[in-house]
């Protein structure tokens, strides 16, 4: 939600939002907080939607 990773994510794999969101969620916390850095990593390399 805050610059559609997920929501992406969720689009290329053709599956729910929020199961992305959630797995995303319970990575940060049992990567140690690895999925926040992993986050603006993929904010920064996935391009933006066309027509965005």
């Amino acid at each position: 939600m805050i610059a559609g990773v997920c929501g992406g994510l969720a689009e290329y794999f053709d599956i729910d939002p929020t199961i992305v969101r959630l797995l995303w969620v319970l990575f940060i916390f049992m990567g140690v907080g690895a999925g926040i850095p992993a986050y603006i990593i993929a904010w920064i390399i996935i391009p933006e939607a066309p027509g965005s």
